[in-house]
């Protein structure tokens, strides 16, 4: 009798060690999923925190051009890998979710799979999976980039290029970062300065932003493209104040900030509908 209770715990305890394999999901529940590891996981997400395409003003050309490219690829035809690159705030992460929800809104399924940047590493494990579903997905990571010292950017080698087996034909990968090449200036600068050849110090990460096919750059917004962005906002949710005192108390927020973006114009409407009792 003990020795069956030994072999019980023994057992119990190698299947905490070893989880059974994760399970293909149920892709039909949701149109957002979020990927965990540790075990591995695909989180369905019931409501996206998203704005309306139309709402996302002074990103004219990347709207126009991200929508294109992710029409095509929910049509099944060519398009390429993106990265948003530029200004804090302006809207990057805000309209690769925007654009998902237009493209579903046209009657074209298309999921979308958030990959965090500390998840990297298992990529090469979530590509298998998406690889043998019927639907296509939108693999998105925010905020990514790398450290002197960091060796994730090797694992996102398989979603750009696949390796031998390719990146799977049903999914594109979009990325937002602030850094153009998707690693600070100054390390750059400092691998050049101190390496025997120069271009070969950097070239494996720098190399690595040129495997996106679309770079969109955002860049930091004036005051009439904020002042419209906090128009918008009002329009669409029927906030009224005479235009005088809206335009004041707006240009004095921006100026507590120090700075003008699409996330300042969002959070001065949102103190602004608070004020004036209307829910978001």
């Amino acid at each position: 009798m003990a020795k069956t209770k030994t072999l019980k715990r023994i057992a119990a305890a190698l299947e905490r060690l070893s989880p059974a394999p994760f399970g293909v999901p149920d892709f039909d529940n949701a149109d957002a999923f979020v990927w965990h590891t540790e075990p591995d996981c695909l989180e369905p997400i019931v409501q996206v925190n998203r704005v309306d395409l139309a709402l996302l003003i002074g990103v004219d050309r990347a709207r126009d051009t991200l929508l294109e490219n992710t029409l095509q690829f929910a049509r099944g035809l060519p398009a390429n890998n993106a990265l948003l690159w530029g200004a804090r705030g302006m809207g990057k992460s805000s309209l690769v979710k925007a654009v998902h929800a237009e493209v579903n809104t046209q009657g074209l399924p298309l999921k979308i799979v958030e990959l965090q940047r500390e998840d990297l590493p298992s990529v090469a494990r979530l590509l298998s999976l998406l690889r043998g579903s019927q639907h296509r997905f939108l693999l998105y990571c925010d905020d990514l980039s790398f450290s002197h010292d960091d060796q994730h950017y090797k694992s996102l080698k398989a979603v750009l290029d696949g390796g031998i087996e390719g990146r799977p034909e049903n999914v594109v990968f979009y990325a937002t970062s602030n850094r153009r090449h998707l690693m600070p200036r100054d390390m750059i600068e400092n691998e050049r300065g101190s390496a025997i050849n120069p271009s070969e110090a950097v070239e494996e990460k720098v190399s690595l932003s040129d495997r996106f096919g679309l770079w969109l750059g955002f860049h930091p917004c004036d005051q009439d493209e904020y002042l419209a962005m906090i128009d918008g906002y009002c329009a669409a949710y029927g906030v009224d104040v005479e235009p005088g005192i809206l335009r004041a108390e707006a240009i004095e927020w921006q100026a507590t900030r120090g700075s003008r973006s699409g996330r300042v114009a969002w959070q001065f409407f949102t103190d602004l509908a608070g004020r004036k009792g209307v829910a978001l």
